[in-house]
C-alpha cells in the first residue's frame, strides 16, 4: 500500500494510491493541532491497511534534509502548536515497518506538476502557493531544490507597490512577500476575505504586482521554464494573466524564459497537486 499525507496550513489530506501519483481514495479535513491531525490521518489509513511507504508533504519550515538533526520536525512556524513537533517520529510509532519520507508541500506539488500536470516534461519548474502563507517549491535540472533547509520564497523582501503603506502581517518579517500578499494580509488590508473581493477590485492588481516581483527574483536565481501558481488566492478570475502582464513589464525583456507563452499558469492537478506529489515521493522509496 502506497500512502500520502499533505499537511497544509488550513487543511490536511490523506490518501492511498500508486507510486506514479494516482489517487485511489482520499480524505480531506481541517488542520488542527499535530496530535489530533495526524491521529485522524493514521486512523483513516489503518482502516484501509498498513502502508509500505508513506510520503509526507508538509507546510514549513520543516526539516527535510535527511542528514540534519531537524529531519522530520516542524520548525519555527507561525502555527505555534506545531513548533518543534516531530512528524516522522509520530508516524514511525504508528507504522514501524513503513518507509517514510518528508518534503515541503510546495516541493511535492512542483514534483507532481512536472510529471503529471501543467509542467509535464519540464525539468526546471517553480510551484508557488498563496493561501494562509506563501511558499514555493523549485525543481531545477529535474531535482527538487534543498539547501541547508529549503526555499523560503514567501519571506523574500520585495519592493513595495507604489503608495502601499500597509504594515504587513508576518510575525517574523512584517512586510515580506507573505506579510504583504498572503490570504491573511489581503483580509486585513482590505477588511474582507479575498474570496469576497470582486474581480474588478484594485486588490487583485496589487496582489499580482507583488507576485510578479517575487517571480522576478526566482527568474534571476533559478530560472524556471514555467511558474505554476496555486492555492486559494490564485483562483481569482484572470489572476495568472495579471501576474504575467506585470512580470513582463518589470522584467523588461531581460530574461528570455519569461518571454514564452504560458509562462505563469494555474496547476493542472488543482487541489490534488500536493497529495499526488506525496504519493510520488512514497513510490520512490520502494
Amino acid at each position: 500500500m502506497i500512502a500520502g499525507i499533505e499537511l497544509g496550513g488550513s487543511k490536511t489530506v490523506v490518501a492511498i494510491g500508486s507510486g506514479q501519483g494516482t489517487i485511489i481514495a482520499q480524505h480531506r479535513f481541517p488542520t488542527h493541532g499535530p496530535v489530533e491531525t495526524l491521529s485522524t490521518a493514521v486512523a483513516w489509513l489503518k482502516a484501509r491497511g498498513t502502508p509500505a511507504a508513506l510520503g509526507i508533504a508538509a507546510f514549513g519550515p520543516v526539516g527535510i534534509v535527511p542528514s540534519s538533526p531537524h529531519y522530520g520536525r516542524i520548525l519555527n512556524t507561525p502555527k505555534t502548536e506545531w513548533q518543534n513537533f516531530h512528524v516522522i517520529d509520530f508516524l514511525i510509532t504508528e507504522f514501524p515497518q513503513c518507509r517514510l519520507v518528508i518534503e515541503t508541500d510546495v516541493n511535492a506539488a512542483a514534483l507532481s506538476e512536472s510529471r503529471l500536470g501543467a509542467a509535464r516534461n519540464l525539468d526546471d519548474v517553480a510551484y508557488i502557493t498563496i493561501g494562509t502563507g506563501i511558499g514555493a517549491g523549485i525543481l531545477s535540472g529535474g531535482r527538487l531544490i534543498h539547501g541547508a533547509l529549503h526555499s523560503e520564497f514567501g519571506h523574500l523582501k520585495v519592493p513595495r507597490a507604489p503608495g502601499d503603506d500597509f504594515a504587513g502581517v508576518c510575525p517574523f518579517h512584517q512586510d515580506c512577500l507573505e506579510g504583504l500578499a498572503s490570504g491573511p494580509a489581503m483580509a486585513l488590508r482590505w477588511g474582507i476575505p479575498a474570496h469576497e473581493l470582486p474581480s474588478s477590485h484594485p486588490a487583485w492588481e496589487m496582489e499580482a504586482w507583488y507576485l510578479a516581483h517575487g517571480i522576478l527574483s526566482l527568474a534571476a536565481v533559478v530560472s524556471p521554464a514555467r511558474v505554476i501558481i496555486g492555492g486559494g488566492i490564485s483562483q481569482a478570475a484572470d489572476f495568472h494573466e495579471k501576474v504575467y502582464t506585470i512580470l513582463q513589464k518589470v522584467a523588461n525583456g531581460y530574461f528570455p524564459p519569461l518571454l514564452v507563452p504560458n509562462y505563469v499558469v494555474p496547476p493542472m492537478l488543482g487541489q490534488d497537486a500536493g497529495i499526488c506529489g506525496a504519493l510520488l515521493l512514497a513510490g520512490e522509496m520502494l
